[in-house]
């Protein structure tokens, strides 16, 4: 069955794109002498954490209990939760995988401290640890220097934990490559920060997890990184293109929609509203429409409702019709498949099977 010829909306994914994204990155850091552990926030797969996983990377990342309790059941180890989970359900759920597989996760509080090993005890596990630090994003992580040792120091005097080093996000290196790379150079000197104050105190650190998609080719310019996490390079999207990080030819997920309606004059109806293609903007670029008509770039989706999109064909040259299929290139990529149950893989434009997205809807 061809692409065009699928139940709408739907989505896809070319493999022979995916391979090259994960080829192409794997060597990215065999030459910037970085471990790769990527977030499986974009593809949320056993499929594709396999194949990343053959490729040379050292473990996993994700931001949930949940999702950690999907990969750890298909036989993953070396997983690092990398948002600062709270609350003694999640604790313990955390501690029980601990006794089976090797499970990191990042805090920036001693209440996280404190309550990670209550629950690591309780059951005979340990749970390593590393101290987010920010660097220069402003959402999670102390101010680099004295209180990230205080606390790295704390964790390691407490039962069931383990201290293994530090962790950072890299989102604000974003923009242009020119912009990102200015804001890369900012983020080394954080990082240097942040190490210079275990330095000072004789206190080894042994891992240092930062970066992101748009930040993961300066990753040679920060000194003492040990391993970056980005994710949204698996698949692309038109935030990651706007940014001069790929080609729309490196976008590897396209949501196949039908036209079901051009009745209003200036309008074309597809079968795929924020449900499909989520409501997230544009964060670069031109900061505007609801993803890119591969068929029709000059007919923006203005507007969304739940299973309704909106096109503006008036200056379009294209001319839609009822029926007519159409690929969609999505703004935000790792928001769209946490939409869908499933995503239908592709050579050649020929559907040759279809993933579960496993860890969808993992959000506790």
């Amino acid at each position: 069955m061809l692409a065009n010829e699928l139940s709408t909306p739907v989505l896809t994914v070319d493999l022979d794109v995916l391979e090259r994204n994960l080829e192409r990155v794997a060597e990215t850091c065999r030459k910037q002498g970085v471990s790769l552990r990527p977030h499986t926030k974009t593809h949320k797969t056993v499929e594709v954490a396999r194949r990343q996983l053959a490729l040379g990377a050292v473990g996993l990342t994700v931001a949930k209990v949940g999702e950690a309790e999907v990969f750890a059941a298909a036989g993953f180890d070396d997983i690092l939760v990398a948002y600062p989970i709270m609350g003694q359900e999640k604790h313990r759920r955390l501690a029980t995988l601990a006794r089976a597989r090797r499970i990191l996760i990042a805090i920036d509080s001693e209440a996280a401290a404190h309550e990670l090993s209550r629950a690591a005890s309780a059951q005979g596990g340990t749970l390593g640890v590393l101290v987010e630090f920010d660097a220069g994003g402003k959402r999670c992580g102390l101010e680099p220097g004295p209180q990230v040792v205080a606390l790295a120091k704390t964790i390691a005097k407490l039962p069931g934990l383990k201290f293994r080093g530090l962790m950072s996000y890299f989102g604000n290196v974003w923009g242009t490559p020119e912009e990102r790379r200015a804001e890369a150079e900012q983020v080394a000197q954080r990082v240097d920060r942040a190490l210079a104050a275990f330095r000072a105190e004789s206190m080894p650190v042994e891992i240092v997890s930062g970066g992101s998609t748009p930040s993961l080719e300066f990753a040679h310019l920060i000194s003492g990184l040990t391993e970056i996490r980005p994710g949204t390079y698996v698949y692309n999207d038109l935030n990651t293109y706007h940014q001069g990080a790929c080609r729309l030819e490196d976008c590897a997920v396209r949501v196949v929609a039908t036209v079901v309606s051009t009745a209003v004059p200036g309008r074309a109806i597809l079968d795929s509203g924020s449900k499909t293609l989520t409501s997230d903007v544009m964060s670069a670029g031109p900061k505007t429409g609801y993803g890119y008509i591969v068929e029709a770039p000059d007919a923006p989706i203005v507007k969304l409702n739940e299973e309704h999109g909106l096109v503006d064909t008036t200056s379009s040259k294209h001319r839609f019709h009822v029926g007519e299929v159409v690929t969609i290139i999505p703004n935000h990529v790792c928001v769209a498949v946490n939409m869908h149950d499933e995503i239908v893989t592709l050579r050649k434009g020929e559907a040759v099977g279809c993933w579960k997205i496993a860890a969808r809807g993992k959000i506790r």
